[in-house]
């Protein structure tokens, strides 16, 4: 049997149990959705996530790196192979309509709860077909993923010297494709890096009848505020993609009284490491020439909260994760993925992470995994073409953030464990299967 057949025979045969799989792994991802945790805090989803793990027969430890939970299922000799999933939500107020909604001020509005469901199958999967696959599995739970501190806490807790250095780390994160569909990089960036800071401007505080006496921090981070627009416009180069954003200011108590301080959260996000700290830096030379400029009494405090790198998937995992998709899914269903500027701290597990777990070369995998409905889809079909559709549809972070699960979630699993099984057949002397943004009339993401 020719290696690509023999790959096909093993794949089939371990996702023979995933119809009985279906029921109890939708339950599972309604628990854990109907109630959610923020970032720091996720004891009940650790803990749920922890047990199902136990019940499939791994070796599982709670606490590490935080609530984060690690499960290892050795499995004769070969490769170490990690696959990642993340444990928290966003403080965001759900408007799904669902009946297992969550009530209150978190949400699952980025997938985490279906990330985790798909990450058990593959683990159930794997476990219940042993036979087709030989190395160690190592399932990560990973917290604080929204705050973009979870991996690193989780690799200075020994995640590699306690539970072993991976030949590869796989994860999938929720994107507006249609459920069924994956999407991967090609050579470049999956993600952007980024940076968050917290900015403290000082004001003297006073009643707002007497501004004479008083230095309002309130106009001054206004200031910041439209002056931070020109990195962008004015201090980037026009085919450098960059953002910078400041989503929260915060300021005073009440309206006759003029505060002693304004707070600012700023993120900046770029493809490339360079233009990310000169954009840094340009962030912290308005903060400062803008204190000056109002009269501020003392300097700013500018806080760097939490960074993350870019996520540049290893391009031999990825083509041999790809051509196991195109195998578990159909050709058609699996399509390039653009560089995006959302963020998340995966790339520390690999080469980016170095200067935290000592390692190099860690080959990391990362894919986009649809979750638009059939239903969702037809609703945007007055908004006009694809790109116009996919605009319309409730994206990551929206309060109306809503995956299909009936056809969403199986093929997460697939897709999951298709990868798994792939880096664990990986011969790394083999020649690498096709990039997967080489495959012929690919539709675009989403159509």
């Amino acid at each position: 049997m020719e290696p690509d057949q023999a790959h096909a025979a093993a794949l089939a045969a371990l996702l023979a149990p995933l119809d009985a799989l279906r029921r109890p792994l939708t339950v599972f991802a309604m628990e854990v959705h109907r109630d959610p945790e923020p970032s720091g805090e996720e004891v009940r989803t650790a803990a749920r996530f922890a047990d199902a793990l136990t019940a499939e027969g791994f070796t599982v430890t709670r606490g590490v790196g935080g609530h984060g939970v690690v499960g290892v299922l050795a499995n004769g000799t070969g490769p170490r192979v990690f696959l990642r999933a993340e444990l928290d939500a966003l403080p965001v107020r759900e408007d799904t309509g669902l009946p297992y909604a969550a009530d209150g001020p978190y949400m699952h509005a980025c997938g985490h709860d279906l990330h985790l469901a798909a990450v058990l199958g593959a683990a159930s999967l794997l476990a219940r077909g042993r036979t087709r696959w030989r190395g160690t599995l190592v399932v990560v739970g990973q917290p604080a993923e929204e705050t973009l501190t979870g991996a690193r806490a989780l690799l200075e807790d020994g995640l590699y010297s306690r539970f072993g250095v991976p030949d590869a780390v796989l994860a999938q994160h929720s994107a507006p494709l249609l459920a069924g569909m994956v999407a991967h990089g090609a050579g470049e960036p999956v993600l952007a890096g980024g940076v968050g800071l917290d900015v403290t401007l000082y004001g003297r505080g006073g009643h707002a009848g007497a501004p004479q006496l008083t230095v309002d921090p309130v106009p001054a981070a206004a200031a910041v505020v439209l002056r931070l627009q020109g990195i962008v416009a004015r201090e980037s180069a026009p085919g450098e993609r960059l953002t910078v954003t400041v989503g929260t200011l915060r300021a005073g108590t009440h309206s006759g009284v003029v505060p002693d301080r304004a707070h600012l959260g700023v993120t900046v996000r770029a493809l490339v490491p360079a233009a990310l700290e000169r954009a840094v830096v340009a962030v912290e030379r308005i903060v400062r020439g803008e204190s000056a400029a109002s009269g501020c009494p003392r300097p700013p405090e500018i806080r760097r909260v939490s960074g993350s790198p870019v996520t540049l998937p290893d391009p031999a995992l990825t083509a041999a994760v790809g051509a196991a998709h195109r195998t578990a899914l159909g050709a058609e269903r699996v399509v390039p993925w653009p560089p995006s500027l959302a963020t998340e701290d995966f790339g520390l597990y690999g080469d980016a992470g170095r200067e935290i777990h000592g390692r190099a070369g860690v080959a990391l995998a990362y894919w986009m995994t649809g979750v638009v409905g059939p239903r969702q889809w037809a609703a945007t079909a007055a908004a006009g073409g694809p790109a116009e559709r996919l605009a319309a549809l409730p994206g990551n972070h929206s309060p109306a953030f809503a995956p299909h699960l009936p056809l969403a979630l199986p093929s997460a699993v697939t897709a999951m464990t298709a990868g798994a099984l792939a880096a664990f057949e990986r011969d790394p002397e083999r020649p690498s299967a096709p990039d997967p943004g080489d495959v012929a009339d690919q539709p675009p993401a989403g159509t």
